[in-house]
């Protein structure tokens, strides 16, 4: 069951930092996501992968149960990080209308350079 669940870690962020580092803006977004999941499956699995054991103690038997922490740390990040991907898709979306290519580029492709005025004398 561990090498699943870190096999599936090392795949959603491998596939995270291969979609990061495209040049569209909807593959970023994919990746960040996929990092999310990266990371919210790892933190679940650091409360021990305890398959049909309670989250808390029981008063009376054996003392096997599943760490509650990091099902509540992963409730919430699922919660932020569906938000933060709403707001991104949001700008993505806004981004494009705008400009009408999703593509995210770092060298300014339009001549910007103004020519200067003539002067007249």
């Amino acid at each position: 069951m561990e090498i699943l669940v870190a096999s599936a870690v090392g795949v959603l962020t491998a596939a995270g930092v291969y979609l990061i580092l495209r040049l569209r803006a909807f593959p970023v977004i994919l990746g960040i996501s996929f990092l999310s999941y990266a990371v919210n499956v790892f933190l679940f699995s650091t409360g021990r992968i305890a398959v049909n054991m309670p989250p808390v103690l029981q008063p009376y038997g054996d003392a096997s149960y599943t760490d509650p922490l990091p099902q509540a740390l992963v409730l919430t990040a699922i919660v932020i990080s569906f938000g933060m991907t709403a707001v991104l898709v949001m700008v993505a979306l806004g981004a494009f209308l705008e400009s009408a290519d999703d593509k995210i580029d770092m060298t300014d492709d339009h001549d910007t350079t103004t020519q200067p005025a003539e002067q007249s004398e």
